[in-house]
């Protein structure tokens, strides 16, 4: 349960003032005697269900401070009321948890020998069926016993800020979603190679004149507007338990939700790690691909993906950089698996399918599960095919580990199914994962199951790198 910003409908009433403003007015109205019972009896019903609910309601009474005439002369009281009046609860996992994806956890200090911290991200769905990204964490030891950790009780969704954008990277995404035309160039090019949006927003000031089409004008800036802020960080209290940080949605192009991120541990050439997600951003009407990144899982940089690649659902970043450049897995057609390979991670210029759906259980679609593992044999990439009756099945193909666009191995038989106490849920007969990792001699494999439950599945690796070879 978070609590969130509420704004009631914006109609108009005879006396012109909005929904919001008529609440404002009826709470101005109100006496300090009133004031400070009505924000007591909140905070008696509420200040258990969220951290710090005072330090919430003053956040949120910020966003209504312009509709009150003078805001630093009211009383800490009234301003707290006036945010809770302006809060919502919103339950983050009222429809479904899923998708699960798992990687090894960037502190791996203090563990007995044989032992592995991990990080499982999932995808919460809530009410409006807006899907959010939560964490767990734990250990799993030498015999492949997982033990997950305590869950905090209060989710926090951290601290939001814009950015610094790259100009030419800005560019090329905003000529992506159509957005690039004569008005747009002018304006970019009063901007320096980085931006930031405080200087974006002076170069449309100094841009706005009786020279250029209103309407044009106004259409520009607003898709303009709309890009950047589909780009911004987000920090979270280091203090916070992982399991506390939800990734909600915050920008334009995921107001309908985040979904199926597929984490991984990136290790680039010098040996440093960098963790990626690939996510689908979905705005209620169209969905683009999107990039997270981060160091440490505390600060998360959110950013647009650029280029003819960057399409569709279910792009999967390799785990480090194949003949110097970055590789990830997608699907292009809703139904056959694609290789990209790009000289920076967040531009996919060109794509080519490796793989059509040919097994009876993957026939309707296939994609894949998240980002390949290295094996000795080759790239190990979990798929998942539909069938009849639209179950979901999981399977595996192995690539080449120099030539990823060939595929030297595919399993003949489903690796997972839905088990019958897996079948009946909000979404019946799927099972699904958004990627897995190795530990020691297994694969361990995070799994949901009719967006109702997740489980992990253990592979041996050795058993099923032999199924894929074999003739």
């Amino acid at each position: 349960m978070i609590a969130k910003p509420f704004l009631p409908g914006e109609q108009s009433f005879p006396d012109g003032r909005s929904r919001a403003q008529r609440v404002v007015r009826r709470v101005m109205a109100m006496s300090e005697t009133e004031v400070a019972a009505a924000l007591a009896a909140a905070v008696v019903d509420f200040g258990d269900r969220h951290h710090d609910l005072r330090g919430v309601l003053e956040l949120h009474f910020g966003l209504m401070a312009n509709r009150v005439e003078t805001p630093e002369n009211l009383s800490s009281e009234r301003r707290l009321l006036i945010g809770a009046y302006f809060t919502q609860e919103y339950s983050i996992e009222a429809v479904s948890l899923g998708n699960p994806s798992m990687v090894p956890a960037p502190d791996q200090s203090g563990l007995q020998p044989g032992e592995q911290r991990f990080i499982m991200s999932l995808r919460a769905i809530g009410e409006g069926h807006i899907s959010s990204i939560e964490f767990r964490s734990g250990v799993i030891d030498r015999s492949a016993t997982l033990a997950f950790d305590e869950q905090g009780r209060f989710p926090v969704t951290g601290v939001r800020r814009a950015p610094a954008y790259e100009n030419q990277a800005f560019i090329s995404r905003l000529s992506d979603v159509g957005g690039l035309n004569d008005i747009a160039r002018l304006l970019l090019d009063h901007l320096p190679e980085r931006f930031t949006m405080d200087q974006l927003e002076e170069a449309i000031g100094d841009l706005d004149s009786p020279g250029i089409d209103r309407l044009s004008f106004v259409e520009t800036t607003r898709r303009v507007h709309w890009l950047a802020s589909s780009n911004y960080t987000l920090t979270f209290p280091e203090e916070s338990q992982l399991s506390d940080r939800v990734i909600v949605p915050a920008g334009p192009t995921e107001s309908h939700g985040m979904e199926d991120a597929r984490f991984v541990r990136f290790v680039h050439d010098d040996g440093s790690a960098t963790y990626y997600a690939t996510y689908t951003a979905y705005d209620g009407v169209q969905i683009l691909p999107q990039l997270i990144e981060t160091p440490d899982f505390v600060t998360f940089r959110i950013a647009t993906l650029s280029g003819t690649g960057a399409q569709n659902k279910g792009i999967a970043l390799f785990p480090r950089m194949i003949g110097g450049r970055y590789a990830a897995l997608s699907r292009q057609d809703n139904e056959s698996n694609y290789l990209m390979l790009s000289d920076e991670v967040r531009h996919w210029p060109e794509k080519h399918r490796i793989q059509v759906p040919s097994r009876p259980w993957e026939l309707t679609q296939l994609g894949n599960c998240g980002s390949p593992v290295e094996t000795e044999a080759g790239w190990l990439v979990i798929t998942h095919g539909v069938g009849p009756l639209r179950r979901y099945s999981l399977g595996a193909i192995l690539l080449d580990i120099e030539d990823p666009y060939r595929v030297i191995g595919h399993l003949k038989d489903p690796l997972l199914v839905p088990e019958n106490d897996e079948r009946d849920g909000y979404v019946p007969n799927v099972v699904y994962s958004c990627g897995s990792m190795i530990h020691d001699d297994h694969l361990v494999l995070p799994y949901g199951f009719a967006d109702v439950g997740n489980r992990v599945a253990l592979i041996p690796i050795e058993d099923l790198l032999n199924r894929l070879t074999e003739r």
